[in-house]
């Protein structure tokens, strides 16, 4: 919370351009700097779905002095770096919201094409020279993101110096003139801004004080997934690069060598998955990340991890599909075949963080619970979460649990027997696991059913018996320590409308919870971070106070609503949305009091 003398921020500006104009780096530098300042970030930046770079970019980002949930959905302030871009977006922008623009194109416009004649009258203007500025600066016009950036802190007043060390930071591998060509670019932007007359209302009140102890990191879903890895004790990584995930392998890359670990491109996906489940077998703690399509292709091998009772962790980022789909747009569509993708009988353990701090708990965890369960372990994100920045504090302490081999005469409650039986039944459902190689540890493993030494059989009864043992160990992850499971959120007690969610979404879901509570509204939201096994007795309590459930998703099919009515047998209403953007927080908010009135005047 703000304190007392703190004006309360709560400012979204975006920065609109072409690929090649800088947006996204300016958009860095803008969310980097007010983290730095203290502020509360969430950042959000869309892609061109062209390979070779041309298209439009758009970098989000909500800067807050109090904790917040999502972006708006519209923005406060819209820095247009190129107008042919910038002006589908103007709709977006808030009433009394302003457009930063450059007013001296290099050329003449034919009529309509400039930003300021698609202005709405409650939209207040500022025209600047951000081009001049740059070749009059920096001999460039290279710059003029930097100098759109100057120009918009310079309005606002934001603290000049963050910005500066935020530069100096991104070039600090870069020579020396470069930085200082960037910051001369700024500072003159920001005088410019200074000296304009403000006419809107937006400000940046004071940013809350953080405690010394906290390391602060401005980062998206997949560098906290990686730092998870890191801090996990990750030994090995197989991948093959597919968006939006390939940037999780490309960070390993460079990170695991100075952790001793070792990370191969393989040919596809399949051999990425095949590998990753052999290093798990052989001991090592390993992972491998994909996208969908990705995923469907190793359907097959997470079977064999399933059978084979095999720890492995494999992270996959959601895109709009099916097949190749929309490679650059958000969707979550993907938890049917997280849960549900393998032949036969093949459950395995999925968790679905809903924040960035959530991938980082999650993907450490992971492999804890893939190797005390003894099972794949599926983390699913999305396009929206993978991309999606939040300044995250981290206390300084590891929070994972170190590798600690348990030999089978470790093992609590397993029976010591000769030969050494790999998939003994015991009364949890864990066997005693061995590392290939340990002395009188000798097994088999193979993908057909097989009995407790590892060898086929097919047999009726040992068919049942192996069924229940690999599908009974798995509750138990539901009380993993350390790991949110699901939580509850808003009003206790019996409520008028509770919204259960999942993944990226929850941040719009608890935003819209939030709102209606002010209107008078008793609603709760209750957030499901371990699909499978499901929380089924969690869910169903929830259910019981609420006098309606609705459920939110980004996909076509409700895929989350299916999975709950399947499991608990009772009905929610959905909200499904497979626009390839993130869920509209005010369409959350309308179904909520829609399912709020109907209930009241059911109840009259």
């Amino acid at each position: 919370m703000a304190g007392k003398n703190i004006i309360p921020t709560d400012i979204q500006i975006a920065i609109c351009g072409s690929a090649g104009d800088g947006t996204i780096a300016a958009g860095d530098i803008l969310k980097q700097a007010m983290a730095n300042a203290g502020y509360k970030v969430i950042a959000f930046d869309v892609y061109p779905p062209e390979i070779r770079g041309f298209g439009k970019c758009v970098a989000r980002a909500r800067i807050t002095s109090e904790q917040v949930y999502s972006l708006k959905p519209q923005s406060d302030v819209l820095v247009s770096l190129n107008d042919s871009h910038a002006i589908p977006h103007v709709a977006e922008v808030a009433d009394y919201g302003t457009v930063l623009f450059d007013d001296m194109p290099i050329s003449a416009v034919e009529e309509g094409e400039h930003i300021s004649s698609h202005l709405a009258p409650s939209h207040l203007p500022y025209g600047a020279s951000f081009r001049e500025v740059s070749e009059r600066t920096t001999s460039s016009a290279r710059s003029r993101n930097i100098v759109a950036l100057g120009y918009l802190a310079g309005i606002y007043g934001m603290p000049r110096e963050v910005f500066h060390q935020v530069i100096a930071a991104k070039f600090a591998n870069k020579p020396k003139a470069l930085t200082t060509i960037n910051i001369t670019a700024f500072d003159e932007g920001y005088a410019q801004g200074g000296r304009v007359f403000k006419l809107d209302f937006n400000t940046f009140g004071g940013a809350p004080k953080r405690k010394n102890s906290q390391d602060v990191v401005m980062m998206n879903g997949n560098a906290a997934s990686v730092r998870g890895c890191l801090d996990a004790g990750i030994d090995t990584f197989f991948g093959y690069p597919i968006t939006p995930a390939t940037t999780i392998m490309e960070m390993l890359a460079r990170e695991m060598p100075k952790h001793g670990g070792k990370l191969l491109q393989t040919e596809d996906e399949i051999a990425a998955i095949s590998a990753t489940i052999g290093a798990g077998y052989a001991g090592a703690r390993a992972a491998t990340a994909t996208s969908g399509p990705g995923f469907a292709l190793m359907a097959e091998m997470m079977g064999l991890g399933v059978m084979a009772e095999v720890p492995s962790v494999v992270f996959v980022s959601q895109r709009g599909g099916p097949s190749t789909g929309m490679p650059t747009k958000t969707e979550q569509s993907d938890l049917n075949i997280a849960v549900f993708g393998a032949a036969g009988d093949g459950q395995r353990i999925v968790l679905a963080p809903t924040n960035v701090e959530g991938c980082y708990k999650c993907a450490g965890k992971a492999f804890e619970i893939a190797e005390k369960y003894q099972t794949p372990v599926v983390v699913l994100l999305d396009l929206y979460l993978s991309n999606r920045y939040e300044a995250v504090e981290f206390s300084g302490k590891n929070p994972f649990a170190s590798k600690k081999w348990k030999t089978p005469s470790a093992k609590t409650g397993a029976k010591q027997v000769a030969p050494y039986q790999r998939f003994q039944l015991t009364p949890d459902g864990v066997s005693p696991r061995a590392v290939p190689g340990e002395a009188g540890r000798m097994h088999a493993i193979t993908g057909l059913e097989h009995n407790e030494l590892g060898r086929p059989n097919d047999q009726p009864g040992m068919h049942q018996a192996m069924s229940d043992k690999r599908h009974q160990k798995l509750p138990a992850a539901l009380k993993h320590p350390g790991i949110t499971i699901h939580k509850r959120f808003g009003d206790t007690g019996k409520i008028d409308v509770g919204v259960l969610g999942w993944g990226s979404t929850f941040g719009e879901i608890l935003e819209a919870v939030y709102a209606v509570r002010k209107e008078g509204i008793r609603a709760a939201a209750m957030k499901v971070v371990m699909l499978s096994p499901l929380p089924e007795d969690a869910i169903n309590a929830f259910m019981d106070d609420c006098g309606e459930v609705l459920v939110p998703e980004l996909n076509y099919e409700g895929q989350f609503a299916s999975l709950v009515t399947g499991t608990t047998g009772r009905a929610v209403h959905r909200l499904n949305r497979a626009t390839g953007e993130p869920m509209d927080v005010n369409e959350i908010i309308d179904e909520i009091r829609l399912l709020a009135g109907a209930k009241a005047l059911a109840a009259e």
